[in-house]
C-alpha cells in the first residue's frame, strides 16, 4: 500500500469516528419562565397609564419605580417590573437618549450564569451585540440570533424566587424564509428546546388570509416560543407584538383592557389550533396578542 493511500485511509477513519461522536449538549442555563420578561419601552409620559392598564387587565402587581442606569454606558431610565399570572414585563421609560444596542431586544431571560449563557449562545450561532456588563442587581448581555432576533440574558446577584405562572406566555417571533431554519436550529441548541409543532397554516393568524405560513412551536426551560416564518408582508399590527398571553376568557379580558385605556386592534378570531386570538394595543403603544387555551 502506498504512503498516499495509507494516509487517505487514516484521514477517512478519523473523520468517520468524529462524525460518530454525539454532539456536545448545550449547558442548561434556563431558570424558569416566571423569571423571563418582555421588554417594553415607553415614553415617560405614558409609563403610569401603561403599567396601570396592564395590571388592571391581567392582575398581579408592579414593583416600586426607580431611576437607574441599566446600560454599560451613561444613561438614565425609570424602570419597573410588572408581575402578572400570565407573564412578566420589564418596563423602561428612558430619560436620556437610549444607548446603542438597547431598545431592540424583545425579552430578558434569567440564566444561571452569564458567562456560561453567553458561551452557549455563541456556540449555538448567536452574535453578541453588547458584551456582558454589570447592572445595579446583577449582570446582562445582549445577543442576536439569525433573522435579527435580539434578546437580553440576565443574572441576579441575589437569586429571585417567584411562584410559577398561571399560564406561560408565547414568545412570538417573526423571521424570514431565509433565516427560519437557522434561527430555529440556533435557539433549539441554546435553550435545549423541543419542537412541539411544525405546521403549514392559513396566514389569517397573522393577517395573511389565504396564504400558507409556517408556524413552529417550541418549549424549553425559558417557556414557550411561537415562530412564524413568512415573506414579511404583514399588515399592522402583526410582527409588532412580541408576546402572546393565554387567559381564561378572551372577551372578558378585552373588556378589562378597553376599560383601562387599551385598544382592540384585531377582534377575536378562531385559529387553526381551535382557540380564540385577538390583538391589543396598550397605552404607550405596547402591542400584544391575547388568546385562550386550544379547545
Amino acid at each position: 500500500m502506498s504512503m498516499h493511500s495509507l494516509r487517505a485511509r487514516i484521514v477517512a477513519a478519523a473523520l468517520s469516528a468524529a462524525l460518530a461522536l454525539p454532539a456536545l449538549a448545550a449547558a442548561d442555563v434556563a431558570v424558569g419562565p416566571q423569571y423571563d420578561t418582555t421588554h417594553v419601552y415607553v415614553q415617560n409620559a405614558d409609563i403610569d397609564a401603561f403599567v396601570t392598564s396592564f395590571v388592571n387587565t391581567f392582575g398581579g402587581k408592579a414593583s416600586p419605580r426607580a431611576v437607574f442606569t441599566v446600560t454599560p454606558t451613561p444613561s438614565k431610565t425609570a424602570s419597573q417590573y410588572v408581575q402578572t399570572p400570565v407573564g412578566m414585563l420589564s418596563v423602561f421609560a428612558f430619560q436620556t437618549p437610549i444607548p446603542y444596542g438597547f431598545g431592540a431586544e424583545r425579552t430578558g431571560y434569567l440564566v444561571t450564569d452569564i458567562q456560561d449563557a453567553t458561551r452557549a449562545a455563541v456556540e449555538a450561532g448567536a452574535d453578541v451585540v453588547v458584551e456582558p456588563f454589570d447592572d445595579p442587581i446583577g449582570k446582562d448581555v445582549i445577543i442576536q440570533w439569525a433573522g435579527g432576533v435580539n434578546m437580553q440574558l440576565y443574572w441576579h446577584t441575589k437569586a429571585p424566587s417567584y411562584a410559577p405562572l398561571h399560564s406561560v406566555p408565547d414568545n412570538r417571533v417573526y423571521v424570514s424564509k431565509v433565516s427560519g431554519d437557522k434561527f430555529i436550529s440556533q435557539f433549539r441548541q441554546f435553550a435545549r428546546a423541543k419542537v412541539t409543532a411544525d405546521d403549514q397554516i392559513d396566514g389569517a393568524e397573522i393577517g395573511r388570509a389565504g396564504q400558507q405560513v409556517r408556524r413552529v412551536q417550541m418549549s424549553s426551560g425559558f417557556g414557550k416560543m411561537m415562530v412564524f416564518v413568512s415573506d414579511g408582508k404583514l399588515p399592522f399590527p402583526y410582527g409588532r407584538e412580541t408576546t402572546g398571553y393565554q387567559v381564561e376568557d378572551v372577551a372578558a379580558t378585552l373588556q378589562k383592557a378597553t376599560a383601562n385605556g387599551a385598544k382592540v386592534l384585531v377582534a377575536p378570531v378562531k385559529t387553526s389550533q381551535g382557540n380564540v386570538s385577538a390583538m391589543v394595543e396598550f397605552p404607550g403603544g405596547y402591542v400584544s396578542e391575547i388568546h385562550d387555551a386550544a379547545k
